[in-house]
């Protein structure tokens, strides 16, 4: 499973490596949304939510499809400014049929909502109410609004992120400028006097170049392609992202890669790891165990994301459940797994960076 970014005849110039003020408060609160993918922020995370008034933290959970298991792609900028608000800016002029499409695959947990714009074709919006809905109330209710009325949920949604620069990130993002600075002289330097495979190499074990040069090859859940011709590829640093690493790929949109700051070490390969553990041994049951530690999912869900029927999955999510990975909690009709991290922690550390990325 890879993610391939075409780059053959770009100059390395077009390879950006940038701070994010908006991507960084993006991993913020996904590490609020998922404190058990980061431990090693759990004494922040407390403090931070102990701190938060009542109505900003509803706020933020009301919104948190956006963060929870994948960012919306408007929250990693191709092209990053100096300030939190310059990047909110940025995103006001992004159409409401983009801005609606990229919230929605977060939001309904899948990238293959509608071929066509659910804001203006009514089978389009059921299907991703339908989606929204399988997710849960909160995840239902926020489609819902955004379907209604994009201008107001757009205009909540920045507020809330202005309310959390004020609240928490401003005071946190001074403190991490200057290990973010550090990081990117490092790869500068790297791709100015050693190259584009250099470069790459510094970012994470997860990332390579190919061996011809023309392609940036990411291991991810994703298996697609997409091409970087169209202005390059933004590399954004991140304290808060460890262990993930989030890519932007989707057409219409530049590739973006926010990488983690510092890994104390390369990740195991995947293949390495499905050789240790014979219930992983399965390619299938990887891509599920996979997807399931991004957010909990439905039978019915995952079937739709891999094109396998509703049988098969189940199979497959039996042999994970008999190996103790999984937890299950019905809501209303409908029974979501969850992966149960700390019985996949006690495997070792390699196996969780390795699913958790």
């Amino acid at each position: 499973m890879t993610l391939r970014i075409d780059i053959a005849g770009l100059p390395a110039e077009q390879l950006r490596f940038a701070a994010s003020p908006l991507a960084e408060l993006t991993a913020m609160l996904h590490v609020l949304a998922e404190p058990a993918h980061h431990p090693h922020f759990a004494a922040w995370a407390r403090e931070v939510c102990a701190g938060m008034r009542p109505e900003l933290a509803e706020r933020v959970r009301e919104a948190d499809s956006l963060w929870r298991s994948a960012q919306a792609d408007f929250l990693l900028p191709a092209h990053p400014r100096p300030t939190l608000a310059e990047e909110l800016a940025d995103v006001d002029l992004i159409d409401d049929e983009t801005y609606a499409t990229a919230a929605l695959v977060s939001t309904c947990g899948s990238t293959r909502i509608a071929a066509r714009s659910p804001l203006a074709d009514p089978a389009s919006r059921e299907r991703a109410l339908d989606l929204a809905q399988a997710r849960g109330p909160r995840q239902e209710a926020f489609a819902e609004s955004l379907l209604t009325n994009p201008s107001a949920t757009r205009a909540r949604v920045r507020d809330t992120l202005e309310q959390c620069a004020e609240t928490f990130f401003d005071s946190a993002w001074a403190g991490l400028q200057p290990q973010l600075a550090a990081d990117l002289r490092h790869k500068q330097d790297l791709l100015r006097h050693k190259g584009i495979r250099a470069a790459l190499d510094a970012v994470s074990g997860a990332v390579a170049l190919s061996e011809d040069g023309a392609r940036i090859v990411i291991d991810k859940l994703q298996d697609k392609a997409t091409s970087a011709h169209d202005g390059g590829v933004t590399f954004i640093p991140s304290v808060f992202g460890s262990p993930h690493l989030a890519v932007v790929h989707a057409a219409g949109w530049r590739p973006v890669v926010q990488y983690p700051v510092a890994e104390a070490a390369a990740p195991v390969p995947l293949d390495t790891v499905v050789l240790r553990l014979d219930a992983l041994a399965h390619p299938v049951r990887l891509r599920l165990l996979r997807m399931l530690a991004r957010s909990p999912h439905t039978t019915g869900e995952l079937a739709h994301s891999w094109d396998l029927s509703a049988p098969e999955v189940s199979r497959h999510l039996a042999v994970l459940r008999r190996a103790g990975l999984l937890t299950t909690q019905r809501h209303g009709r409908y029974v979501r797994y969850s992966l149960d991290l700390p019985q996949l922690s006690s495997l070792g550390t390699d196996l969780l960076a390795a699913v958790l990325r």
